[in-house]
């Protein structure tokens, strides 16, 4: 089997999801670690274990369950995935663009993206939300990007803009929305490494001095595909830790998943307000 995903493999998959489903969903939500309890708001749902799914990454990380849930929330049709997948899991980095994929052909237009991160800037502190305003993408520079290999003309363009990855106007709702229910919200730049390991204080202060505010292991890999298939994108990172680049602080994954828990209710009220409004 090549390296990267072809129209096979991302065919296969969605005709074995299309078979299952009863709606059509118009909304997808990629859930981060410590949040996939949202999943559980949807009403009447169709649930897919994505080990069932032909040629889908399979998620082995704790607090991953690694499923489809296809329903109702706020009176739209949304498809959330429950656990996502990661590079450091082994996957090929083409590989973790198929749920996209997947999601493109299913007609999906809007997608939003949520993840834990620890908090870089120094105003940052957990239980945050953090909007992602522009991500820095060190795994796709150092050349393993989502996009390698022969290009999926029928998605998008060979070099596609990154300008703007994630949507402005939805960005402007997500505000408007966190202010009416007084939620305050952090806006920042999101840096992915490849992980599994923690950053060293070192890596700590050169990220900060690029100008990163929160990092994490996964949301942009996802987020280049998407904006590759012409995807309206929105970002939130929840911060569950606070990153002291002197080394004092010890990050563990237990930790971000009880912080995720504990965050998971304001996130779940933000989201439901933009699902709201969204046309």
């Amino acid at each position: 089997m090549s390296e990267y995903i072809g129209y096979h493999e991302i065919d296969s998959a969605t005709d074995a999801v299309r078979a299952r489903l009863t709606i059509i969903p118009d909304i997808a939500l990629i859930l981060g670690s410590g949040l996939g309890e949202l999943a559980e708001s949807i009403q009447n749902p169709t649930i897919i274990p994505t080990r069932e799914i032909p040629f889908w990454p399979v998620s082995t990380v704790p607090g991953h369950k690694g499923r489809l849930v296809i329903g109702e929330l706020e009176g739209k049709k949304v498809l959330v995935l429950q656990g996502r997948t990661h590079y450091y899991e082994g996957h090929n980095i083409s590989k973790i663009g198929l749920p996209i994929r997947v999601m493109q052909r299913l007609g999906i237009k809007t997608l939003i993206l949520t993840n834990a991160s620890g908090g870089l800037n120094e105003d940052f502190y957990p239980g945050d939300l953090m909007i992602i305003k522009d991500h820095l993408a060190l795994l796709p520079m150092a050349g393993e990007n989502p996009l390698r290999g022969p290009n999926l003309d029928e998605f998008g363009p060979r070099f596609p803009d990154m300008s703007a990855v994630y949507s402005p106007e939805l960005i402007a709702l997500t505000e408007q929305v966190a202010a009416e229910m007084g939620i305050a919200m952090q806006k920042g730049v999101y840096v992915c490494l490849s992980g599994p390991t923690f950053e060293t204080p070192a890596d700590c202060r050169f990220l900060k001095m690029v100008g990163a505010d929160a990092v994490g292991m996964s949301t942009v890999p996802e987020a280049i595909v998407a904006r590759h298939g012409g995807m309206n994108i929105l970002g939130i990172a929840t911060i569950t830790n606070k990153i002291d680049p002197d080394g004092t602080n010890k990050a563990t994954h237990q930790e971000v998943l009880e912080m995720g828990d504990q965050l998971a209710p304001k996130l779940m009220r933000v989201i439901r307000g933009v699902l709201r409004k969204l046309a």
